[in-house]
């Protein structure tokens, strides 16, 4: 069972209250709560940004909680990719750039970096759009390099926190379905967020209340 705990000062503060919860290979996930119900700690957990205070946490069979901070980073490079609300764009930097930043962490060589990047922006739909920076791109077209950007080290799990959150309706619904074909091609994928319309998209979807997962009718309960 998964427990937060933040302290400042004197005081101390539960956010997540005991979790316990599996995700599959291949899930398409959707977490849902109020504000202050503890999703942004649970995301934070799951994609090694943070570590629970008690419990245990197994990535890809690994237990976060034992591994040193540069052990974790090295997960979260390789094995996670991030998608957030605000797209987190480089803005001076091209939709190719963009993508790139990734691969020469990882020490990718430069051929086979570059068929990466244009692999990588053709399969969101931006082949035209490599040499455009975000304040020449549409919010949809930005989010779809934040997409290509997290699949660039081949990860085990993508994270999506409210990725439709700045996006009209009709950007939002092309951004969930492309989410719907990556899942489709294999790809595990959690997506946060506040609206039901994009949780019903998914396969499953894991409520949570006052830091505790939620049945629907207001009592915690475990989820598998």
């Amino acid at each position: 069972m998964l427990r937060k705990k933040y302290i400042t000062g004197k005081v101390e503060f539960e956010a997540l209250k005991g979790i316990d919860l599996t995700v599959e290979r291949n899930e398409f996930v959707s977490i849902m709560g109020p504000s202050g119900s503890g999703k942004s700690t649970l995301m934070n957990i799951m994609g090694c940004l943070d570590v629970p205070t008690t419990g245990d946490y197994l990535f890809d069979g690994i237990n976060i909680r034992t591994l040193s901070s540069n052990a974790l980073a090295e997960i979260r490079n390789q094995k996670v990719g991030f998608v957030f609300q605000s797209f987190n764009l480089l803005p001076y930097a091209s939709a190719f750039e963009n993508v790139e930043i990734p691969l020469l962490f990882a020490g990718m060589k430069g051929k086979a970096r570059r068929e990466r990047v244009v692999e990588l922006l053709a399969s969101v739909g931006l082949a035209d759009k490599m040499a455009n920076k975000p304040t020449e791109m549409s919010g949809g077209e930005m989010q779809r390099v934040a997409i290509a950007r997290a699949l660039a080290n081949k990860p085990n799990l993508i994270l999506a926190d409210e990725p439709t959150g700045n996006l009209d309706s009709l950007s939002g619904g092309e951004i969930i379905k492309l989410f719907i074909e990556l899942w489709e091609e294999g790809h595990t994928i959690i997506i946060i967020t506040h609206d039901s319309n994009i949780a019903r998209q998914t396969k499953r979807t894991i409520l949570l209340k006052d830091g505790r997962i939620d049945d629907g009718n207001g009592n915690g309960h475990s989820a598998k």
